[in-house]
């Protein structure tokens, strides 16, 4: 009997067994795990996209653990908390006013907060199939539940969230002239839980502004993809300018830390009491050091490349399956893009769940992890690449995407 509940704390992070034996990961360094057997994987996992660094790097691990002999818990303010939140004022842009939490749940619950308190209003609108974490409010729709489905063709709701179609600006519109009570747009730059959707051409851009003539405010979820296709916001590369943004993962390179950045007239409601900030381990000193090492590590980060070496490998992984006689396709960017059974990728949730086979991933994932690469098993999964992730490494993705293709024909 083991004592860990259902063998794991996070249920994503349980694998299907392999030939009968169950993997555990015993350490990670760069762009490879090892398992306690002592084999090496390629990851293309990356803790759900939690570093874009790889695993372990070298100047964060200095940095997490000076701060750790100097102590990792002070019950007061501490000098590094003001320089991890300067750190990323300095990549955000107007969205200059930052707090520390440890997990992507806690920032998207803190940031409804904040627009809540802003605008009086008390409904969140988020996306069907988007994944904003797993606390009760924002937990309801994600993918794969009932309720994302829009069942019957009615707009489900609960008391504080409604859901929304992404890709679909006739139901926002519908939305906004059934309610008057929307503080915010919740939305991911790109539906990444759902397989990595690609926002339609000027839907983030007429979205904002129906929600802005509406009076309602606009939150990025960049949990997972913020800093991944710059040194700074996706939603800004992409043409979003949101009032608040949630950032996790990526910007603390393993180490737990989320954060709330937004415009400094909606995050003075917790300066001044107006809403409730709190967490004994929010903004501490491990995280904060990790914060300021990664930034300082993705500003000299070469992100053209990366995503140019992450095209060419989406390329070839369609290649490889065409040559084995099957059609795929990809969808997403160069560091992070899920791979789907069919000729062309989903425009929306409601294709992704009518593509998805999951008999197909778990296959192709038990063929990858034969052949020395970790892939997710969902037919939701994203492949996430790294700074780590070189031209031999990839090249070696290729090789087992190559003889996987061949082994499921």
């Amino acid at each position: 009997m083991t004592h860990l509940v259902g063998g794991v704390s996070s249920a994503a992070r349980l694998l299907p067994p392999l030939d009968g034996q169950q993997m555990v990961v015993a350490r990670s360094a760069g762009p490879y795990l090892w398992d306690e057997a002592g084999r090496r994987y390629v990851d293309t996992a990356l803790g759900f996209g939690g570093t874009v660094l790889g695993h372990a790097p070298e100047p964060v691990v200095e940095a997490v653990t000076q701060a750790l002999r100097d102590g990792p818990l002070p019950a007061f303010i501490h000098a590094r908390e003001e320089a991890a939140a300067a750190a990323i004022a300095a990549h955000a842009g107007p969205l200059d006013q930052v707090l520390f939490v440890s997990t992507g749940s806690e920032a998207v619950h803190l940031a409804c907060r904040a627009a809540r308190i802003a605008t009086g209003r008390t409904r969140i609108a988020k996306m069907a199939g988007g994944f904003d974490g797993w606390l009760d409010d924002v937990a309801y729709g994600g993918a794969g539940a009932a309720e994302s489905s829009f069942p019957g063709n009615a707009r489900p709701e609960t008391d504080r969230v409604s859901l929304l179609r992404f890709n679909d600006m006739e139901d926002a519109e519908r939305l906004f002239a059934e309610r008057d009570d929307i503080a915010a747009v919740l939305v991911e730059p790109v539906l990444a839980n759902a397989g990595c959707v690609m926002p339609a051409p000027d839907y983030l851009a007429q979205l904002q502004a129906i929600a802005r003539r509406h009076g309602a405010l606009v939150i990025a979820d960049e949990v997972l993809m913020g800093f991944r296709l710059q040194a700074g916001l996706t939603a800004h590369a992409m043409g979003l300018d949101p009032d608040l943004v949630t950032l996790g993962k990526a910007i603390g390179s393993g180490i737990a830390v989320a954060a709330v950045a937004g415009r400094p007239e909606i995050m003075r409601a917790f300066a001044d009491g107006r809403a409730v900030r709190a967490g004994t381990y929010s903004g501490n000193p491990l995280a904060c050091a990790a914060v300021v090492a990664t930034m300082e590590m993705l500003d000299a980060a070469d992100y053209p490349a990366l995503l140019a070496r992450g095209e060419a490998l989406r390329a070839t992984v369609v290649d490889a399956f065409a040559q084995a006689g099957q059609t795929v396709s990809t969808s997403g960017h160069g560091n992070v893009f899920s791979l789907w059974p069919n000729a062309e990728p989903p425009r929306d949730y409601a294709e992704a769940q009518r593509m998805l086979r999951p008999d197909w991933s778990a296959a192709l994932h038990a063929e990858l992890r034969r052949r020395g690469v970790l892939v997710m098993p969902s037919g939701y999964g994203r492949l996430f690449l790294s700074f780590a992730h070189d031209e031999a490494v990839l090249a070696d993705v290729a090789d087992a995407f190559r003889d996987a293709a061949m082994a499921l024909r």
